[in-house]
């Protein structure tokens, strides 16, 4: 599932890897259409998801 759109995709792009410190972490998914917003915008930003303002 696109962790931007909410829609399911069969094609996912890894965005991020979320590491823990108890257990195994999980990578966050984006759809092809949304890469560009990600991949567009190297630096970060507040709102993707893991930050402090975003949600997964």
């Amino acid at each position: 599932m696109c962790v931007r759109c909410r829609h399911i995709t069969d094609t996912p792009m890894v965005v991020a890897e979320i590491d823990s410190a108890t257990g195994p972490g999980f990578n966050v998914y984006c759809c092809p259409e949304c890469a560009r917003y990600y991949f567009a915008h190297p630096e970060g930003r507040s709102d993707w998801p893991g930050s402090e303002d975003g949600a997964l």
